[in-house]
């Protein structure tokens, strides 16, 4: 942190994120920080050129808004301030800014959750946020629970919804892919594209082998070269969903690593003939932009999903746009 005597919240909190490597935002460019009012004049220019995809009837920027930072949830990994540092500048005022930001840096979806809040920022700026929420499927939840929760999504505005990845890996992880099918289907009679998320491989891999009839992928896609990520020969699949699991011992799992088979999933994902989102890109803080979206748009991701705080928008955006424009002749066509 600076010896200054004068240190704005923007500056401490750019600072101390970074520091701690917690999430995409806090790996952002060192560039200016941009507000509502830095990025209102150029709204209607980045509104035109965000590169979009159509998924169904849903036009969505091919980059989207993470969701955990508007619903208030931030990877820490053991780092046990950064969550009240977090919460205290993410006030709904400045969740509210952050969806304005985002709109006019041309991204025009939320995605995952915080979607709440989108109808209050529309409502307050007469913006056009849309969002795609995910469906949770619980033990014991009936079909009748999955289509009652489904049309509440869709009653509230969702342009498309999706199996969230928590829900299937653990369907796939019990050996219930065919009720993440089912899922699906019951989703798909309300006219919407749904997708199918997860952190494991052996979602999109058991989803395509029973013909799972879903409309794209949310598939979890970084680098493993960085300094806390689980060594190869302590990863297990499915590590992520028992919290801190051990070999003996040793802990393998410290909310740190979300891809444990880049190579892997780069690979199958080329047989895939849906558009794929991509998410955890910076793994949660532990990749610049400019390294994570790089990453993702050049092994095969058609969006990326990303959270960020307000005043890294602008120049993430930028960054997007450009790594897109670079990687227009990529080895997996881009789908959509």
């Amino acid at each position: 942190m600076s010896n200054s005597p004068s240190v704005n919240r923007r500056g401490f909190l750019n600072q101390s994120l970074a520091a701690a490597g917690t999430v995409a935002a806090a790996a952002a460019t060192s560039a200016t920080p941009a507000t509502a009012a830095d990025a209102a004049g150029e709204a209607s220019q980045a509104k035109d050129k965000f590169p979009c995809i159509t998924i169904g009837k849903a036009k969505l920027s091919r980059m989207m808004l993470g969701g955990n930072l508007i619903a208030g949830f931030m990877h820490s990994r053991d780092l046990r301030y950064v969550n009240g540092l977090f919460r205290a500048y993410m006030t709904e005022d400045k969740i509210l800014e952050t969806l304005k930001v985002a709109e006019e840096n041309g991204i025009n979806t939320l995605f995952e959750s915080g979607w709440e809040f989108v109808e209050r920022y529309n409502r307050k700026y007469n913006g056009h946020m849309q969002f795609i929420p995910h469906i949770k499927v619980e033990a014991g939840q009936t079909e009748t629970d999955t289509a009652n929760q489904v049309k509440r999504l869709v009653d509230a505005g969702a342009v498309a919804l999706y199996v969230w990845g928590v829900t299937s890996d653990q369907l796939v992880m019990d050996g219930k892919v065919e009720l993440l099918g089912r899922t699906v289907e019951i989703a798909k009679k309300q006219g919407l594209p749904v997708g199918v998320g997860g952190h494991s491989l052996q979602v999109p891999v058991q989803c395509e082998k029973i013909g799972v009839p879903c409309d794209f992928y949310v598939k979890t896609l970084h680098s493993d070269a960085y300094a806390s990520a689980t060594p190869k020969e302590l990863r297990r699949d499915f590590m992520w969903m028992r919290g801190k699991n051990k070999i003996g011992d040793q802990v393998i799992f410290y909310d740190n690593m979300w891809c444990i088979d880049p190579e892997e999933t780069i690979a199958f994902m080329k047989t895939v003939k849906k558009p794929w989102v991509a998410y955890k890109v910076l793994a949660a803080g532990a990749f610049l932009p400019r390294e994570g979206f790089s990453f993702a748009f050049q092994n095969g991701a058609d969006l990326i999903a990303v959270g960020m705080l307000d005043f890294h928008i602008k120049s993430n955006c930028e960054t997007a746009k450009k790594l897109i424009r670079l990687n227009q002749n990529r080895e997996r066509p881009w789908c959509a």
